[in-house]
């Protein structure tokens, strides 16, 4: 590995490293002195520097953590509005690779909204447009959140309305979570499925994504390739730290 350019930052990222590693309980100065490589007196001013902008924290027994800073930046940085351009790499991947439209959409109350689409290449059927709104209990992104989140069935009914019952939405829900993706048939547009999957921070649902086709090519063999695409794919292009429900599910 090449030199860093600036090495007094590198020693600041190097020990916010080895703070994160620590976890809650925290960690000695010279422990920490070890593992960034540093002597103590100057690692003792990083830590200072690192304190004054709430990115460290010392206890009251003198141990060291990570401080609240670093969760305000990590909330910022999977803002909402940042999704679409940090999970487009994986949603072009996905498509890339099934040539369908994949959508982005998160939950809002009881309905998803759709932060990003990419279109395939062949003509699509389907009518889809970013910051559309539709009911979370009839669409897979909406099933795909909901199976991923804390929710029992009690709560679940309070998700169903025109277009399910709470037992359809129950049934769909609980077949996501042991599938670890969801689907929906025809229950939108007349001739359409789709299938989506969670994306997760840290088990938690972040976002979905979804493909959607033609139910003829979501039947069998073509079907399959898809779901796979879906379930693996995607995976493999998610920013380090996120994961997929149906990933989680196999492991």
């Amino acid at each position: 590995m090449e030199p860093s350019p600036l090495g007094s930052v590198d020693k600041a990222l190097l020990t916010l490293d080895a703070l994160g590693r620590a976890g809650a309980d925290g960690t000695s100065l010279a422990a920490l002195s070890d593992e960034v490589g540093a002597n103590k007196s100057t690692l003792h001013r990083t830590l200072a520097a690192l304190r004054h902008r709430g990115y460290a924290e010392q206890t009251d027994d003198g141990t060291y953590r990570l401080g609240p800073a670093v969760l305000a930046l990590g909330s910022s940085f999977l803002a909402e509005e940042n999704l679409p351009a940090l999970l487009r790499p994986a949603l072009d991947a996905l498509s890339a690779a099934v040539d369908e439209l994949v959508h982005l959409g998160v939950l809002a109350g009881r309905e998803v909204v759709y932060l990003e689409k990419v279109e395939p290449q062949r003509a699509v059927r389907v009518w889809s447009a970013v910051g559309r709104r539709r009911p979370a209990a009839t669409t897979a992104l909406g099933r795909a959140l909901l199976a991923a989140g804390p929710l029992d069935d009690d709560a679940l009914t309070g998700y169903a309305g025109t277009g399910t019952t709470a037992d359809r939405l129950r049934d769909a829900v609980t077949s996501a979570r042991r599938l670890g993706y969801a689907t929906e048939t025809e229950e939108n547009e007349p001739g359409i499925a789709c299938a989506a999957v969670a994306v997760l921070r840290a088990d938690r649902p972040l976002a979905a994504v979804s493909l959607t086709a033609p139910v003829e090519r979501m039947t069998g063999p073509s079907r399959e390739a898809r779901i796979t695409a879906l379930t693996e794919k995607l995976a493999e292009h998610l920013p380090v730290g996120l994961s997929t429900a149906a990933a989680s599910r196999r492991s």
